[in-house]
């Protein structure tokens, strides 16, 4: 493995990887998830552990664990016409979220700016990838009655109260491993 890509090796991406993919699944299904009729969809809380694996370990432990973890729950709960669309849209913003705060650590040296920053940035990329992907579902499946427009605010929060949960769990987890502040 590329020494400049990372200072974890392998084994422990991939483990830490699917450890993340069980708690997204197990904080996406299993912390109540609000259904969203307009949609089709579900408002959850499963933001918040995508977030904390990609800020602490990075993008491939944050697309994998977001990808699969969430796309796991689609299909667990009822939702397998979201779960390829889920493994694609949680993937990348996992990926975006870990590449930024590794990259923007060159730029700027408060933990918390980059963290919001990279959230952010993800956050909007899944905001953005699920409206896509419920106008897409609506075209080609018009019996569902998708109104992609009206999950636009509720991803805004979805993401927000992730960002808002997910800045405090990685600094307790910066603060009880200080060793993790070396890694990323």
């Amino acid at each position: 493995m590329n020494k400049d890509f990372s200072k974890f090796g392998i084994t422990v991406k991939l483990t830490l990887a699917a450890v993340f993919a069980t708690l997204v699944f197990i904080v996406t299904s299993q912390i109540p998830p609000i259904p969203i009729p307009a949609t089709g969809g579900y408002f959850n809380v499963g933001e918040t552990t995508i977030y904390v694996a990609a800020l602490l370990f990075g993008p491939f432990v944050g697309a994998f664990s977001g990808g699969i973890g969430a796309m796991l729950s689609d299909i667990y709960l009822g939702f397998g016409h979201f779960a390829p669309g889920t493994l694609i849209i949680k993937g990348v913003e996992g990926a975006i979220v870990g590449f930024l705060n590794i990259k923007l650590k060159n730029y700027i040296t408060n933990t918390t700016v980059r963290a919001i920053i990279s959230v952010i940035l993800g956050g909007l990329e899944m905001v953005a990838g699920y409206f896509l992907y419920e106008t897409l579902l609506a075209v080609l499946f018009p019996g569902f009655e998708i109104l992609a427009i009206a999950e636009i605010p509720l991803n805004i929060g979805q993401m927000v109260a992730g960002l808002i949960i997910a800045v405090p769990i990685m600094h307790a987890m910066l603060r009880i491993f200080p060793q993790l502040k070396s890694q990323i």
